[in-house]
């Protein structure tokens, strides 16, 4: 079994919740969050496109962020009956249902997929959009409030004569690493002691911004998409592993890594 620490990257929140969830199974991990997501306030166009969600047949969240940026304090309950939510992996469906979004209304991949991304998600929910159909993403967008990420999803919806919209819910940008956190980082990047866990390539680059001119190449990193593994690569991580995003792969990947 490894004895290896893992620096979580994730944004504060899920850090914090993958912390404890690693330790009950005896995974040493420590967070170290490389994204800061601060949610839009709910005005405008987002408390305009919260009381008139019945105009569209289907809702896509990218991630829980975009759950709770729409449903800050829950009340998707009074929804009735509603559109039908997708989600892309079981953290957002999670976020869904602590909303109070109805779970016979939300359409997510299966559990044993191999990834969890738009693409599993259009396995889902292909079948469902006809030509004119309205389909609203709510996602994230950068430091400067301009909507970003994937547009994998809107281009399927496109080609499949659906009409989309968008709203943003959060932004995520770079986080600015105090003297305790700059040092975790760069002790991360020496020895087999410390396994970084990226869920996102956004993560490394911030990683990068932080401490440019750091040499990763003695780092090892576990990685939750092949996209992401790519990333650190071009990185320099020196020792890069994937493995499927849910706890218990995450953990098995960890405790076999040696």
């Amino acid at each position: 079994m490894s004895t290896a620490r893992l620096l979580v990257t994730r944004p504060a929140r899920e850090a914090a919740r993958w912390v404890r969830e690693l330790a009950a199974q005896g995974v040493a991990a420590q967070a170290l969050p490389l994204i800061d997501i601060v949610p839009e306030p709910l005005t405008g166009e987002l408390a305009d496109v919260r009381a008139r969600l019945d105009a569209w047949q289907a809702v896509m969240f990218v991630s829980g962020n975009a759950v709770r940026g729409l449903f800050p304090g829950g009340g998707a309950d009074a929804l009735a009956p509603g559109p039908r939510a997708w989600s892309p992996g079981p953290g957002t469906t999670q976020a869904l249902r602590a909303a109070g979004w109805p779970a016979a209304r939300i359409d997510a991949p299966a559990a044993d997929a191999a990834q969890f991304d738009s693409e599993a998600l259009w396995a889902q929910v292909a079948g469902q959009v006809q030509a004119g159909q309205r389909v609203l993403i709510v996602r994230g967008g950068d430091a400067q409030g301009r909507i970003a990420g994937r547009d994998w999803l809107a281009e399927r919806l496109h080609a499949a004569g659906a009409q989309v919209d968008q709203v943003l819910a959060y932004r995520r940008r770079a986080p600015v690493l105090d003297a305790a956190q700059a040092a975790l980082a760069r002790a991360g990047a020496h020895g087999r002691q410390t396994v970084w866990l990226f869920s996102s390539s956004e993560a490394i680059a911030h990683l990068g911004a932080c401490l440019p001119g750091q040499d990763w190449s003695a780092a090892r990193a576990l990685v939750t998409h092949p996209r992401i593994a790519y990333t650190a690569q071009a990185a320099g991580f020196g020792a890069v592993h994937q493995t499927r995003p849910a706890l218990a792969d995450v953990v098995a990947s960890i405790k076999s890594w040696s």
